[in-house]
């Protein structure tokens, strides 16, 4: 009996394992379809979400994207504006951005990938 119990544990255990491995990759794979998207974004005057500018060929702005798309999932205060989009360029001049992954909230502003400084930015 016990070596039936114990069978019936690990097979519980295997499905489990297969079923989070599948959620992760299925989970990784839709950020990285959102993550390269190339949708037109129209930037409300006085928005109050967080700008965050970025290149789905930019690998700093891939190393950062999945944290990103998460903070947002909750909170729903970033505005995702990927620059491979042509329409989107203008806000190169209107932000005066000089690279990405580039976020914008209010007066604050920062590129690059320092974890802290992006949780100050989105304002985790």
């Amino acid at each position: 009996m016990k070596r039936q119990t114990f069978n019936k544990i690990i097979k519980t255990l295997a499905i489990l394992a297969v079923l989070a491995i599948m959620v992760i990759f299925i989970g990784h794979n839709y950020i990285n379809t959102i993550e390269k998207r190339r949708e037109i974004v129209q930037i409300p005057k006085d928005t109050k979400q967080t700008l965050f500018f970025y290149r789905d060929n930019c690998s700093d702005c891939q190393s950062i994207f999945h944290q990103i798309y998460w903070h947002n999932a909750i909170n729903h205060n970033i505005v995702l504006i990927n620059m491979n989009q042509p329409q989107n360029r203008h806000y190169i001049q209107k932000y005066q951005l000089t690279s990405v992954p580039t976020l914008i909230h209010g007066k604050q502003r920062y590129s690059g990938t320092n974890q802290q400084r992006i949780k100050q930015i989105v304002g985790d």
